[in-house]
């Protein structure tokens, strides 16, 4: 640490999957001059986006989360082309619909259409043609987009890192920030465990649970609600039957909310509910299974996919960090412009990459390309308690 220089040309706080991916973007346009700061050690589970596994798609209800989406895609084939590693593995997505389902279909075929991307509406006969692993009740309904997949957090991070580095960021683990304070001349000054500071005009925050430690240094806090959730790998009869290039991604479109993968990264296929954990703090979160939570995955796939059950292989858990409205953070802080955050809201990884680049875009040019698409992930939008108009 005492051989470190003390400026840069942009600090990053929080090294997971958008924080690496925005030490990377900024690495691409500052070189060696970009510094990131990781509490715990590079590759940790403490928080949302160290996995196999998290699902990719252009499905979703806005069509702006679907415009990101192609934006989003690119970053990530720019990405595997430059670190010659494949992140997104692509199996096609299938969204069902069971009758009366609570989320309505037309948001996101309203959506899809609005940007001309293709998808195939089928009944439940033609999912389980297609699919014979589904057992479906009469009246359910898939939409079936055929670039839906696997985007992989363990080599996407590893990836965004390695090729930050190679650029010549610095970037340090078990580095906890401690302090960031507004010193003039658009500088901020970040203080970290030991007493060591470093200076900046540019800094990005994706800390996701603990960000508002963080932003309480500028007098802000995020009305957020953060869960343990886990996600459960099972020992099926037939890993091969759920294969990527046999068994697509899919999500359960109803309340409870549920969603799998094929068989990836272990011997055998992915399965968990959407926010189906109960609320807790980063600081007494546990690891251990939530068995009411789990209960609730067991008796869906017993009932829909009888041949995916099998003794489990392990439950991992992570945090969510939700906002109220469920919608992404994405900004530059109004009272310190030099200062850009990003806030996954518990479905961000899909995205992680775009999003570090918009980052770096922001703090970097003051402006993106892709501003008409984040303006509803705004840090001063109602949801969030907006505190002062803009220009």
């Amino acid at each position: 640490m005492g051989a470190l220089r003390r400026d840069w040309d942009a600090i990053v706080v929080g090294l997971g999957g958008i924080g690496s991916a925005a030490a990377y973007w900024l690495s691409c346009r500052l070189g060696d001059r970009v510094l990131g700061l990781e509490q715990f050690e590079l590759g940790h589970s403490n928080g949302a986006s160290q996995d196999h596994s998290r699902i990719i798609r252009y499905s979703y209800h806005r069509p702006d989360y679907v415009r990101l989406a192609r934006r989003a895609y690119a970053s990530w084939a720019e990405v595997e082309a430059e670190a010659g590693q494949r992140v997104v593995t692509v199996t096609g997505g299938l969204d069902l619909w069971p009758p009366g389902a609570a989320i309505p279909i037309e948001d996101y075929t309203t959506s899809l259409d609005s940007e001309a991307i293709p998808f195939e509406l089928l009944d439940e006969r033609a999912v389980m043609r297609r699919w014979p692993q589904w057992r479906l009740d009469d009246g359910t309904t898939g939409l079936f987009q055929a670039d839906g997949g696997i985007a992989d957090p363990i080599r996407g991070n590893a990836a965004h890192r390695e090729l930050a580095r190679r650029r010549g960021a610095t970037l340090l683990e078990r580095t906890a920030v401690e302090a960031m304070r507004e010193v003039g001349g658009g500088e901020i000054e970040i203080r970290v465990a030991g007493d060591a500071t470093f200076r900046t005009g540019r800094v990005v925050i994706a800390t996701d649970a603990w960000i508002n430690e963080l932003l309480s240094n500028f007098d802000r806090q995020l009305p957020l609600t953060v869960t343990k959730e886990q996600v459960t790998y099972f020992a099926c009869p037939d890993p091969a039957a759920f294969a990527p290039d046999r068994f697509p991604i899919w999500i359960w479109m109803d309340e409870p909310n549920f969603y799998g993968f094929p068989t990836y990264g272990e011997a055998g296929p992915k399965a968990a509910q959407d926010c189906g954990g109960q609320p807790t703090t980063p600081a007494t979160r546990t690891f251990d299974r939530d068995d009411a939570a789990f209960a609730r995955v067991e008796a869906f796939m017993a009932r829909h996919l009888p041949g995916a059950l099998g003794l489990p292989i392990y439950t991992k858990t992570c945090l969510y960090t939700l906002t109220p409205d469920r919608d992404f953070v994405v900004d530059r802080l109004p009272e310190a412009p030099g200062v850009a955050i990003a806030l996954g809201a518990a479905h961000g990884f899909k995205y992680a990459s775009v999003l570090g680049r918009i980052l770096a875009e922001l703090v970097v040019d003051e402006a993106t390309p892709s501003e008409g698409d984040i303006g509803a992930f705004r840090v001063d939008r109602p949801a969030l308690g907006q505190r002062e108009a803009r220009n």
